[in-house]
């Protein structure tokens, strides 16, 4: 019998593996779980570091197109569920009827809703003189921007294994440094017709904070399709990473039961 596919999109400055514990728990439950990577990416963030030019060209027009012919490739329509960079195209593409259902995770805002600022530049990096194509964390900036509710330890672990540089060009795309935002960097929030939608933000977060997140969620406000607002308390935009990731996933897939959408469809 065909089961539900979950596909999960990752954000900026992480690897597709950092889906690899929500993956295992969604087919744990019996979902079929999909954690495809950026086009080019390769098999581990380190590799990622080694070698990063693969990445360095792309843009939010081609990471958008990748997910949503991935995610129009199954039989039955997938939930999509995305983190940061992730959570934005999830919105665009549930919004256009791509997908079952939709979960943004700490999401890149869509529309009108600005790119917050970042005291590191994460966001708005310079964009006078020659630009190095990609934009790198340092361990100490991933702990104080990303990871900044975990001790110093699980902040080096988690940057070790999930963590790479990001494309400039995807950065300008969202709408960094002044940039027009490319239209993809949008959602259809008066969609009635879409599937669910859940919002989650980390009431901690330091690149999407939970402000960010709560505009988003209002614009949805003349919608009458499902659109749902989970908030965080005392997580970072590491919360799909670090050691509470399990509480984060759980309430997904209770959401999930909530609204009907189960491992084996009906019929």
């Amino acid at each position: 019998m065909n089961r539900t596919p979950v596909v999960f999109i990752h954000g900026a400055w992480l690897h597709a593996l950092s889906w690899e514990s929500w993956a295992e728990r969604f087919a744990s439950r019996g979902f079929l779980a999909f954690t495809p990577g950026w086009p080019g990416e390769p098999g581990t963030a380190g590799e990622v570091r080694a070698s990063p030019e693969s990445l360095a060209d792309l843009g939010l027009d081609a990471l958008t197109d990748h997910y949503a012919d991935i995610v129009r490739s199954f039989d039955i329509a997938p939930v999509i569920i995305g983190h940061s960079v992730g959570g934005l195209i999830a919105q665009h593409l549930i919004g256009a009827n791509v997908g079952r259902a939709a979960v943004a995770i700490a999401p890149a805002p869509v529309n009108a809703v600005p790119l917050p600022p970042s005291p590191a530049r994460l966001w708005t990096p310079a964009a006078d003189g020659p630009a190095d194509p990609l934009v790198t964390l340092t361990p100490e900036v991933f702990r104080e921007l990303f990871a900044s509710t975990v001790a110093a330890e699980e902040a080096d672990r988690l940057f070790e294994r999930y963590v790479t540089p990001a494309p400039r060009r995807l950065l300008t795309d969202l709408g960094c440094a002044g940039a027009v935002r490319s239209p993809r960097a949008a959602a259809d929030v008066a969609n009635a017709r879409r599937g669910p939608l859940l919002l989650i933000s980390g009431q901690e977060d330091r690149l999407v904070p939970d402000a960010v997140t709560r505009a988003v969620y209002k614009e949805y406000g003349d919608s009458t399709a499902v659109t749902t607002l989970k908030q965080f308390a005392d997580r970072a935009h590491s919360l799909v990473v670090d050691s509470g990731w399990r509480l984060v996933a759980d309430h997904v897939l209770g959401w999930l039961t909530e609204r009907g959408i189960r491992p084996l469809p009906e019929g």
